[in-house]
């Protein structure tokens, strides 16, 4: 369950700690207070988009961390498997921080985590219904969900959503495949013309990089010509002056007169005879190169054709020799499918055939499984919801077969009939926000037992309703809470008097700047808080008595 939830520099709150009890939780307080900004905070520190907004003005970041305890073995499973683990007590840490800048950090048990695995392991502690979800129940497309959550096997959804997947999946291949004749012809004829000119060019990986230096060779053989033969003159000599080679032996011919009498200079000679055998290496390497250095123009016309050969076939087909021969190959294969395609088109057809009907099996099944729960859901959402306040009631759940979707075969939507003799119609046409919202609490006290997340938060779960109505919500919330946390945001002291802890938020002004407080109430305080829930600003004797009778008649519900 959530022990611990602390915020900083959201919205007016500055700071705050908030200590969470097990079973029933609620939060009172006037209306602007910022009972909101606490569910936009645990949105937050869970992993749901949120905006820069939320900073406090003047702040340069917002922070928000969750503590949770006992978490079940089933969900710390699920986090081992994304990396994380809680502590060895059980207990689990979820942090995030939003700078002004926009940026976010986010820490699970102080390693650094994503958003979206934040996101991931946040959905497995808390569910949080809103007053948008009662809304969306209007929606039929988010019907099958609630049903598939009652009862409906996940190996029976995978088993047909990988049989759907496989079925589009032969479907679109053998789209590809399918052409009218007069296509098909125009599609040979122009492989066929790519592949003959592509083979008649005898493409050679590798060629345009030899050819491109060949020709910069010619283009400046005159160059190097003069090149070789200043350096062999710089070795050679003239008439007039002497070489390096002859000034190196003629060196080392003196040092070897010397080391007759100097044992040191023989050392000198032997290094500078290795200098003119290196030299005199150098000298015939370059006449080498000298006598091999021809000047064909003949053979550099053939190169700049072959280049601007390659050149315009690049163009076409790609840019490298290495890309037109890959192109070369993908132009084969699609000419041999093309040919083949009649003995493709019969084999994907036969796949498409089985795979469409393994699809149906496995929608047919699911159906069936789903139209078994449905029964089972609609008659307990209707217990509910005679339960709560609404015994005239009817509550059905329609089913369509249709075309084979993501989800199956079958169209769900809810029904309901508010009053005896009348038929039941879709949510949207008969609904309103009251009973949706009963209708919500309804379903999530039906699906209550078939997850493993330990607190539920109801925000404006009381919206539109009053009275006994009021009464018998305060008193589902009083029961789901008996086995997993329970935490309400509510404006009616009938639900509030029946919560097992209560916490007031309350919003003041200091030196111009608004501040919000969130105060754990003792007996006396909550006693206080569901007097001004009934009576306003003004809170009178009768109203505390009122107040107390309340919360001792609580005290004596089970």
């Amino acid at each position: 369950m959530l022990t611990q939830l602390y915020i900083e520099n959201i919205a007016v709150i500055e700071r705050a700690s908030i200590d969470f009890q097990g079973g029933f939780n609620v939060l009172t307080g006037e209306t602007g207070a910022g009972k909101s900004i606490l569910i936009d905070s645990l949105h937050a520190v869970l992993g749901e988009r949120t905006s820069r907004d939320l900073i406090r003005t003047g702040a340069r970041s917002a922070f928000v961390s969750a503590t949770f305890s006992d978490v079940e073995e089933n969900v710390l499973e699920a986090i081992r498997e994304l990396g994380y683990a809680a502590e060895e007590d059980g207990t689990l840490l979820l942090q995030r921080e939003i700078s002004a800048e926009g940026k976010s950090s986010c820490r699970i048990n102080s390693r650094p985590a994503t958003v979206s695995v934040l996101r991931e392991i946040g959905a497995q502690l808390i569910n949080i219904h809103g007053q948008h979800e009662s809304y969306g129940l209007l929606s039929p497309e988010s019907h099958m969900g609630y049903l598939d959550r009652m009862g409906v096997p996940q190996a029976l959804l995978q088993a047909y959503q990988e049989a759907y997947r496989r079925m589009n999946r032969v479907k679109k291949e053998l789209e590809g495949f399918q052409m009218d004749e007069a296509q098909k012809a125009r599609q040979i004829d122009l492989l066929t013309y790519q592949i003959g000119e592509l083979e008649a060019a005898q493409l050679r990986p590798g060629e345009q990089e030899e050819l491109t230096e060949r020709r910069d060779l010619y283009r400046n053989s005159e160059k190097i010509a003069g090149a070789l033969q200043a350096a062999k003159l710089a070795l050679d000599g003239e008439d007039e002056a002497e070489g390096a080679l002859s000034a190196v032996t003629d060196a080392a011919d003196a040092l070897a007169d010397a080391g007759r009498y100097l044992p040191a200079a023989a050392s000198l000679e032997e290094r500078l005879r290795s200098v003119q055998y290196e030299l005199e290496d150098c000298n015939t390497e370059i006449g080498g190169l000298a006598d091999g250095l021809e000047y064909d123009p003949e053979e550099l016309e053939q190169i700049e054709g072959r280049l601007d050969q390659l050149y315009r076939l690049g163009l076409k087909y790609g840019g490298s020799v290495e890309e037109m021969l890959a192109f070369l190959e993908d132009c084969k294969k699609q000419l041999s499918d093309i040919e083949l395609s009649d003995a493709h088109i019969a084999r994907l057809t036969k796949e498409h055939q089985e795979a469409e009907a393994e699809a149906w099996r496995c929608a047919k099944a699911l159906s069936a499984k789903r139209q078994e729960v449905a029964a089972l859901f609609a008659k307990r959402v209707q217990e509910e919801l005679t339960f709560l306040d609404m015994p005239n009631v009817t509550f059905l759940v329609q089913r369509e077969e249709g075309a084979l979707s993501p989800s199956g075969c079958d169209r769900v939507q809810f029904l309901i009939s508010t009053n005896p003799g009348e038929p039941a119609k879709p949510l949207a046409k008969i609904a309103s926000g009251g009973e949706l919202s009963r209708i919500m609490l309804a379903i999530k006290t039906v699906l209550a037992g078939t997850d493993h997340i330990g607190t539920l938060i109801f925000d404006e779960i009381d919206t539109g309703i009053s009275g006994s109505a009021a009464q018998k919500v305060g008193l589902k919330l009083r029961e789901v809470s008996r086995t997993r946390q329970v935490i309400c945001v509510t404006h009616l002291a009938q639900i509030a008097s029946l919560a097992d802890a209560h916490f007031q938020i309350k919003k003041h002004v200091e030196h111009d700047r608004t501040y919000t407080n969130v105060t754990a109430l003792d007996h006396e305080g909550r006693k206080r808080e569901l007097a001004r829930i009934m009576g306003g600003t003004e809170i009178t004797e009768l109203l505390l008595q009122n107040a107390e009778e309340m919360l001792q008649m609580a005290k004596k519900t089970p």
